[in-house]
């Protein structure tokens, strides 16, 4: 008997022929992630401002930007947005590096690709030079908090995010990638 020892994840960088599968995984995963804790006018609002195909289209072209999809056996599963250009919330007196977004379809979350997707962040942003990364993350998504304590990333502030026409608060949380070893 064989077994196949071939990892199934696989990581590409997204291009603007990807823009429907970027929409369609961002309202998705938005969707399953959020949406049983918050109002349906709220996530309707946000998702319209956030993944309509011109919003994500524009994101794309823009160079400071950078979108990664995950496959698990060749389907898109999940993605990640980094930022590379400069943010007032960003950790100050470092080259700083935003994990935007990064989310896995509801099914493939136990699989570890979360973990890939952040592995391949870190990695990222150690090859052109960043020294930190950095996030925001819903003081809420205990899940998610819970997940990035785990590699590593340490509170340093909150700041105010408005989903539809509800202020909530997210953490924000940073990761030094001087001291983290490459694998």
């Amino acid at each position: 008997m064989l077994i196949d020892c071939v990892n199934p994840i696989s990581i590409q960088p997204a291009t603007l022929n990807d823009v429907a599968t970027l929409t369609w995984l961002g309202e998705t995963t938005f969707i399953e992630t959020f949406a049983h804790l918050n109002t349906e006018a709220d996530m309707q609002q946000y998702l319209a401002e956030n993944f309509s195909v011109n919003q994500v289209t524009q994101e794309l072209m823009d160079g400071n930007n950078k979108f990664f999809l995950a496959f698990w056996d060749k389907k898109p599963v999940a993605y990640m947005k980094l930022r590379l250009g400069p943010h007032p919330d960003q950790p100050q007196h470092t080259h700083a590096l935003e994990l935007e977004r990064i989310y896995v379809l509801k099914d493939y979350l136990e699989k570890k690709i979360g973990a890939t997707l952040l592995q391949h962040a870190i990695v990222f942003g150690q090859n052109l030079g960043y020294q930190t990364l950095w996030l925001g993350v819903w003081e809420h998504n205990e899940r998610a908090i819970n997940f990035y304590k785990r590699w590593g990333f340490t509170r340093y502030g909150s700041h105010l995010f408005i989903l539809g026409s509800d202020p909530q608060t997210d953490i924000l949380m940073k990761k030094d990638l001087t001291t983290t070893t490459r694998l």
